[in-house]
């Protein structure tokens, strides 16, 4: 049987369009947030301040936007980060520095496949450090939210 260029053309525009949608239908954006405070500092800080956490994470791109706002410190914000792996009550290593956390924090990052397998699995946090609390002021266990 001979099929037309154009009609090859045709069937191949289809599949294409095809393929793409189910891409498109198996990409997911999903939620995330933490709630900030001293009591979680591990070791437990004595501080009024308290923060949170918003973030959604494109899983097609990998890439996790996040907004960190935080308020009564001790002073100025030094540092703040995305930890992990780590359960709460543990400590884990810097998984995503945070540029300039003087006044809140807003930002994107492309994880790796480890690093979204244990963001999921509830194994990363968000600390912010001050003068006064070098290792860590206020502190949240980020968690899973919504799948959209």
């Amino acid at each position: 049987m001979h099929v037309s260029r154009s009609a090859r053309a045709a069937m191949f525009a289809g599949l294409l369009c095809t393929g793409l949608l189910s891409v498109a239908a198996h990409a997911e954006t999903i939620m995330f947030d933490a709630t900030l405070n001293a009591a979680t500092e591990v070791p437990p800080k004595t501080s009024n301040g308290a923060g949170k956490l918003q973030a959604t994470l494109d899983t097609v791109t990998k890439t996790l936007t996040y907004t960190v706002t935080y308020s009564g410190l001790t002073g100025p914000a030094t540092m703040a980060h995305f930890h992990g792996p780590a359960l709460p009550g543990a400590n884990a290593g810097i998984a995503v520095p945070f540029k300039d956390p003087a006044s809140g924090v807003q930002g994107t990052a492309t994880l790796t496949d480890a690093q979204i397998a244990d963001l999921e699995a509830g194994k990363w946090y968000v600390n912010v450090h001050t003068a006064a609390n070098p290792g860590g002021e206020i502190r949240g266990q980020v968690k899973m939210g919504m799948k959209m």
